[in-house]
């Protein structure tokens, strides 16, 4: 059996499938899984502590879900520029941040969840807001997230050459 994997010239290379491995099974770092795991549990209690503070009646809109996406694609955007375009080549900060806590912070799931109750509550016009709204806003603030680490990234940095 063979593996088909990219080689450095853009093109793949087939070379003997390790023994006892599914065909097309990856073998996982451990250590940014780690840095996966550690922004996990940052991410997860920064979503949690958001839907503390921002209460949401039942058939009102899903504010707290609301913010933490928005900010999440602000964040997401302006971390993953900022990651190639200002900081030097790091193995662990994209997985840590943008796995890692965006992954956790944000919730594609709660989204979807609370657009069927709002639905289910006969709230149709609020879940077409809800979803209209999430998706638009979502889609400046990841924009603007980029804007923002681009325009970070044209400064000079003051390190001397």
């Amino acid at each position: 059996m063979l593996d088909v994997e990219p080689d450095d010239r853009g093109g793949s290379t087939a070379r003997p499938a390790a023994a006892g491995r599914r065909r097309g099974a990856r073998e996982f770092p451990l250590d940014i899984l780690a840095a996966i795991a550690l922004g996990g549990v940052i991410g997860a209690a920064a979503r949690y502590a958001v839907a503390e503070i921002v209460p949401v009646a039942d058939d009102g809109f899903p504010t707290a879900t609301f913010v933490v996406n928005v900010v999440g694609c602000f964040l997401l955007g302006f971390v993953v520029v900022l990651s190639v375009d200002r900081l030097p080549p790091s193995r662990y900060l994209r997985p840590f941040v943008a796995t890692g806590i965006m992954g956790a912070f944000t919730t594609f799931s709660t989204f979807a969840v609370e657009t069927v109750l709002l639905v289910d509550r006969d709230r149709a016009a609020l879940a077409v807001t809800y979803v209209a709204s999430t998706l638009a806003t979502g889609l400046v603030a990841a924009w603007l997230g980029v804007v923002a680490a681009r325009s970070l990234a044209a400064r000079p940095s003051g390190r001397a050459a």
